[in-house]
């Protein structure tokens, strides 16, 4: 193994998958988080199961396999695992030692996503997971049909990098997101407080014309006119962006928080490290105006995913020039206060969870290939 350096925090919970991944998958998903091949399936039981998705006899993918009841099956030799990754039947073969056996993860479903500990499962307190309540409340909330998914192909931390400042907004977003590049000019961060998992903020863009896709689904009558814009921020590691942003006519009294006159939606996204060079996406984007009309579901998605792919062109290529550039510096701005102290966060993490449990890495002579 040529890898000297630990390169993901263990003790943390991670976005996997939205519940209807596996469920469109026959119950079962392949996915890579952490560098380690995973399987999950849904028990017939209720809830969900995560095991690494190599069967212990020849590294089989076990996601190629057969759900059966609680368990799942190898569809290599027949090897048959529990919840727990014990293999419990071996077909033409009475004895199974306790070596017979594969990795397991705690999982918890919440809002329709399933997280998964790569750690200490004795350390796993779900009450951790960065719960968001609009997900969960569909009398409130209205969300897409069925919530996005993005591969990157680039390191989560860019993307991070990425939400962290909002200026780029007036930039890359310039007739999507954002509206103009004036936003870049006449905003900035507010309250910052850097947080011992991340960081909060507040972004105000007062007086400004509504940004293309909240005037496409607004009244024609209110789309001429000024509105004052406010993004409260939130970023927790692993990689945890969660928003709040609210519409108010100009001028808006926020000392008052009279809301009625207001239009606001609500946003998570949720980077994994799939790789060191690759990451999974996953987010949505609900409302609270017009929750009966799909119309503006659609076109709050389709907006939003049309931002995302402007994000994409150009962290994918920021990954590829770095890959060619790794005597590149980076030369900081005032803005990059929030990201660098995510990075910090994130490193203190794993310098802390190598001073706990230090990484060995050795040589495999039993490996097959």
């Amino acid at each position: 193994m040529t890898e000297t350096k630990r390169l993901f925090v263990e003790n943390i919970w991670y976005a996997a998958a939205w519940e209807y991944e596996v469920q469109a998958a026959d119950n079962k998903l392949a996915r890579t988080i952490c560098e380690v091949p995973l399987v999950f399936f849904a028990r017939e039981s209720g809830g969900y199961v995560a095991l690494d998705n190599r069967c212990c006899h020849r590294a089989a993918p076990l996601h190629t396999g057969r759900v059966e009841g609680d368990c799942i099956r190898c569809m290599y030799h027949g090897m048959l695992y529990n919840p727990q990754g014990e293999v419990i039947e071996i077909p033409g073969q009475d004895r199974i030692s306790k070596s017979h056996r594969v990795r397991s993860y705690p999982v918890v479903s919440k809002g329709g996503m399933i997280w998964i500990w790569m750690g200490d499962p004795t350390l796993a307190d779900e009450q951790a997971i960065y719960d968001f309540p609009p997900l969960s409340d569909p009398d409130n909330w209205r969300g897409f049909p069925q919530e996005s998914y993005l591969h990157y192909a680039a390191n989560w931390l860019l993307i991070v990098d990425n939400l962290a400042d909002f200026s780029h907004v007036a930039f890359v977003h310039t007739n999507t997101l954002g509206g103009s590049e004036a936003y870049a000019y006449s905003t900035v961060a507010e309250n910052i407080e850097k947080l011992d998992d991340g960081f909060s903020m507040v972004r105000w863009h007062r007086g400004s014309p509504p940004p293309p896709y909240h005037k496409a689904v607004i009244p024609p009558a209110e789309r001429d006119k000024p509105v004052d814009r406010c993004n409260t921020i939130s970023m927790h590691l692993p990689g945890i962006f969660l928003m709040e942003t609210l519409f108010a006519p100009a001028g808006w009294d926020a000392a008052a928080n009279d809301r009625s006159v207001c239009r606001e939606y609500r946003n998570c996204q949720f980077m994994t490290p799939e790789t060191r060079h690759t990451t999974h996406f996953f987010w949505n984007y609900l409302h609270n105006t017009d929750r009966d009309k799909p119309e503006v579901t659609a076109s709050l998605q389709n907006s939003l995913l049309e931002g995302f792919m402007e994000d994409k062109v150009i962290i994918e290529a920021q990954q590829k020039l770095l890959e060619q550039s790794p005597d590149f510096v980076p030369v900081g701005i005032k803005a990059d206060e929030a990201f660098v102290h995510f990075r910090r966060v994130w490193a203190k993490r794993l310098q802390a969870e190598d001073a706990a449990q230090p990484l060995v890495f050795k040589d495999n002579p039993r490996r097959i290939l």
